[in-house]
C-alpha cells in the first residue's frame, strides 16, 4: 500500500492507464482476429477492408503505447503479406 501522496497518485495513474489499455488491447486483438479470419475465408475485397481496420488499430495502439511499435509493424507486416498472397493466388 502506498504511503505518501505520491506514491498514492501513482497507483491511481496506473489503475487508469491499466484499464485504458487493457480495453485498447481488446478491440485490437478483435481487430486483428477479424481480419485473419476474412484472409482464411478468401473474400478478397472484405479481407481488404478489415486488414485496413486492423492495421489502423494496431497503429494507435503503438502510438498510444499500448504496445510496442516493432510489435505492430510486425503484425501489421504480416498480415498485409497474407493480404497479398491471397491477392495474387486469385
Amino acid at each position: 500500500m502506498a504511503n505518501h501522496p505520491s506514491a498514492e497518485k501513482r497507483n491511481r495513474q496506473r489503475i487508469v492507464r491499466a484499464r485504458r489499455n487493457r480495453s485498447a488491447l481488446s478491440a485490437l486483438r478483435t481487430a486483428v482476429k477479424q481480419a485473419r479470419q476474412a484472409i482464411a475465408a478468401g473474400g478478397a475485397e472484405a479481407a481488404r477492408e478489415r486488414v485496413g481496420q486492423a492495421s489502423r488499430a494496431l497503429a494507435k495502439a503503438a502510438q498510444k503505447g499500448a504496445i510496442r511499435p516493432q510489435t505492430a509493424a510486425r503484425t501489421t507486416s504480416r498480415i498485409q503479406k497474407a493480404l497479398h498472397k491471397l491477392g495474387s493466388a486469385q
